[in-house]
């Protein structure tokens, strides 16, 4: 089981490989990977949109034992 803590800073992680992705994105020589990338950042917006609907304060709450 993954505590707050740590589901934060993975999607901190997340957040930050996206601005990577941008930039390969225009990269002309990756021609043949530009699906790939385009899929990836697809997938990667479709992630932090649910996380934000299910955590729209963007903090999570640790379960109440």
């Amino acid at each position: 089981m993954m505590d707050a803590q740590n589901l934060q800073e993975r999607i901190a992680q997340v957040e930050a490989k996206r601005g990577m992705l941008l930039k390969y994105q225009i990269d002309p020589s990756l021609s043949t990977l530009a699906l790939d990338i385009d899929q990836a950042l697809v997938e990667m917006d479709d992630l932090m949109t649910e996380f934000r609907q299910t955590f729209p304060t963007g903090i999570v709450e640790p379960p109440v034992s």
